[in-house]
Parts: C-alpha cells; sequence; structure tokens
C-alpha cells in the first residue's frame, strides 16, 4: 500500500504547493489525479517518487519510507518508475536500445524477447532500430512508457501520459497500458487533464484544488455525485441549475448539478430556454442556451436555430 500522510510542500517559502495532502492507495489499484492547472498535480507526483524532500508529512510505501535527494545521492525510489513530460530518452541510441537500457546484458535472448514484447504493446515495432532523436513527441512518449515498464516497476508514475500522442493510437495504447498493468498487479498514479483517464481506467479518483485535496472517490461515484461544481466541472461542461426547476427530484440542496447528456428537448419541459449556438460533436450537438441570466448546455441529435425557445427536461 502506498500512504501519503499528511504532507506539505513549497517550492517558494510562504508559497505553499501542496498543503496536508493524505491518502492510501492499495497495491495494483489504478489512481488519477485530476485537477486545474497548476493545483499540484506533477508535484505530488514528484514527491511520491522522492525527486523532491517534504517541507512536511511522510511518504512510504510497503512500510518503506520514501526519501528524498536531502538522504540519497540519487533521487529516486527504485521500485517506482516516473515517466515526465520530457521523456528522458538517450537521443543517439535507437528505441530498442533506450528500451533495454535497465535490462541485464547477462541474457540476451530474454533482453530482445523483453525489448519486443514492449515495442508491440505501445505499436512502435516497426522503429526498433531508428534513433530517438528521429521520433516525433508522441512516438518518443511510447518509447518513454515501454522505457519505465521494462523492469516491472511496482508503481508506475504517469505525468500527462498520452499529452503528445494523436487520438487514433491513443485510445489503443491505453487499453494496452492498463490493461498491462491491471495484469501485472502495478499500481498505477496518473496525473491527467484527460476525463478519460479518470472515467475509463481509474478505479479512483483524487481531485486537487489550489494545492488541497478536496474528493477522493471511485472514478464513477464521483462522477455520478459530484461534491461541487468544481469537480463536475473536470469531467466536462455542467450546469449548476435551482433545484425548484425539477419538482420531481428530491434533494436537500438549493441547486443540482446537471451535465449536458441529462438534460433532453422535450414537449412536457421542466423550464424553457433560449438557443445561442450549437456545436456539432459528431454523435451529437452541443447548445449553448440561456435561461434567465444563466448559461445552460444540454445536447441535441439535431442542430437547434439561434433564437428558437425550447423546452428541457432532466433525464438521470
Amino acid at each position: 500500500m502506498l500512504q501519503v500522510q499528511h504532507v506539505s510542500f513549497s517550492y517558494l517559502e510562504n508559497t505553499p504547493i501542496l498543503k496536508d495532502i493524505s491518502f492510501e492507495i492499495p497495491q495494483g489499484t489504478h489512481v488519477s489525479i485530476i485537477g486545474e492547472s497548476g493545483c499540484g498535480k506533477s508535484t505530488l507526483l514528484k514527491l511520491i517518487y522522492g525527486l523532491y524532500d517534504t517541507d512536511a508529512g511522510e511518504i512510504f510505501w510497503k512500510d518503506e519510507q520514501i526519501l528524498g535527494p536531502k538522504f540519497n545521492l540519487v533521487p529516486g525510489f527504485e521500485r517506482m518508475k516516473y515517466v515526465a513530460q520530457d521523456f528522458d530518452l538517450m537521443p543517439y541510441t535507437t528505441v530498442s536500445e533506450n528500451i533495454g537500457t535497465y535490462l541485464s546484458n547477462f541474457y540476451p535472448e530474454q533482453k530482445q524477447e523483453r525489448i519486443n514484447e514492449l515495442l508491440e504493446m505501445v505499436e512502435m515495432s516497426a522503429f526498433a532500430n531508428v534513433k530517438a532523436k528521429l521520433l516525433s513527441g508522441g512516438q518518443q512518449q511510447r518509447v518513454a512508457l515501454a522505457k519505465a515498464l521494462a523492469r516491472e516497476p511496482e508503481v508506475l508514475l504517469l505525468d500527462e501520459p498520452f499529452s503528445h500522442i494523436d487520438n487514433f493510437r491513443k485510445n489503443a495504447l491505453r487499453r494496452n497500458l492498463f490493461n498491462y498493468l491491471k495484469k501485472e498487479n502495478i499500481t498505477c498514479i496518473v496525473a491527467a487533464h484527460d476525463r478519460t483517464d479518470a472515467l475509463s481506467f481509474a478505479d479512483t479518483t483524487i481531485v486537487l484544488k489550489q494545492g488541497e485535496l478536496i474528493a477522493q472517490s471511485d472514478s464513477k461515484e464521483l462522477y455520478k455525485n459530484p461534491t461541487n461544481k468544481y469537480v463536475a466541472s473536470l469531467f466536462g461542461e455542467v450546469n449548476e441549475l435551482p433545484a425548484s426547476l425539477f419538482p420531481n427530484t428530491e434533494t436537500l440542496t438549493e441547486t443540482i448539478l446537471v451535465y449536458p447528456h441529462q438534460l433532453k428537448v422535450s414537449e412536457n419541459p421542466d423550464f424553457k430556454v433560449t438557443v445561442k449556438q450549437s456545436y456539432f460533436k459528431g454523435s451529437h450537438y452541443l447548445v449553448l442556451a440561456k435561461y434567465e441570466e444563466a448559461v445552460i448546455f444540454f445536447e441535441s441529435l439535431e442542430v437547434l436555430e439561434n433564437g428558437v425557445e425550447v423546452g428541457l427536461s432532466l433525464f438521470i
């Protein structure tokens, strides 16, 4: 189990980046850390890996304390791997050589089998003998992932792991990677902007805001029952509407949070809005509308003309 106990950190005195962060992660769990830019996601990963010393608090993996550069000549916890956004590849060696950096040369056949396995997983087999400096950013990111997995860490820390990868490759790579990690019981913590990482592959999602941990829950439950509008907005557009608009909905709060797909055009509406703009999203349109002075988002299968008044009902 990974234990983060009351951790605080700042780069500059009196300017805290993380404030009293505590959580526990069982082995084999996949965790997504989400939050607005600058909330401390990347810093938290670096602290867990041991690249920084905490100002306060402690971090443990399996009862062994993770210490930073004050205590280690070479920072970084040996049973973890951290994949940063700068990839950390050797530019003048080949893709295969990069992946095999930490593999023993005493068993060359086993080493090559392992390299081939990882090349296939990240869909880079055709580039095995290409020097890293000749690769695109997305290709380098895939090689960095394979390199981190070569010696099967117990914990994998990923900072925006798919940020440079094209969408058509990202989905397959994401499936391959997370399926592999589950099969090998490798704990994975991802600092992510992409909500797909949290919803599709993370067992648990942690939410940071201005350096504070404000929510931690099962990813599906957090999406279905966000604690506030900030949390809900990290998964996409969200509406905060008066509960009085929906008399058939039981709630103890004055307002409720509603995702666009939960509002549908209806002949017996709960309320009416005026359409301002329709945005084509492929399978549907995202419609921006006005209710009194509030901006409302909802989904429609058809484009709606600007200025038209339509009725909406809540479907949960």
